[in-house]
């Protein structure tokens, strides 16, 4: 047992029997009254997203979790295949739980999956990927950086904003957390 004052970013609490993620928290100590523990909690089954506050000192039941380095092999149907980079085991991913993250994995692309009693839980990508455009409309004459942006197809099939001057087959950095262009990368 735990108590709230050990409550970090990425601590993975069981409430009321089932799995949250903290996402964001902030310990609060009013000037009048007792302190609490602001948090921002991720359901890892359902994805739902709440904000709970909890008193100071207060007893919680913690999850054990595993984070591990795995590298994703390719996808078998609706699940995706990953190995393990310390001792080459596979794990087989269901769709579901790999969620939006599909759109930013190209096959050996490095990421942590959290596992909890064996079963996975959710993926964590690196914070940017490097993808190339398959497909943009072209720029006109006389674009530039600050001119706007347009649609632009990355290879995993993902559509985000670029800046009007790119071109088919531009390599660009991604943001995995919001899908937001972060620059151009050189060859």
């Amino acid at each position: 047992m735990a108590t709230t004052n050990d409550i970090k970013n990425g601590t993975v609490l069981k409430l009321e029997g089932q799995l949250w993620n903290v996402m964001e928290f902030q310990h609060v100590k009013p000037g009048k009254g007792g302190a609490f523990v602001r948090t921002k909690m991720r359901n890892i089954l359902s994805g739902k997203v709440v904000d709970k506050t909890f008193n100071a000192g207060l007893k919680i039941e913690t999850a054990t979790v595993d984070r591990s380095d795995y590298q994703y092999l390719y996808q078998d149907g609706e699940d995706f295949v990953f190995m393990d980079l310390d001792n080459y085991d596979q794990i087989t991913v269901p769709g579901k739980i790999v969620g939006d993250a599909t759109n930013f994995m190209l096959e050996n692309i490095n990421v942590t999956i959290a596992l909890h009693e064996g079963s996975p839980l959710y993926i964590e990508l690196p914070p940017s990927v490097q993808l190339r455009i398959t497909y943009t409309e072209p720029g006109l004459q006389g674009d530039r950086s600050s001119a706007g942006t347009k649609p632009a197809t990355v290879e995993t099939g993902y559509e985000i904003q670029v800046p009007l001057f790119l071109e088919n087959n531009t390599l660009v950095k991604v943001d995995t957390r919001d899908g937001s262009y972060l620059g151009r990368v050189s060859e």
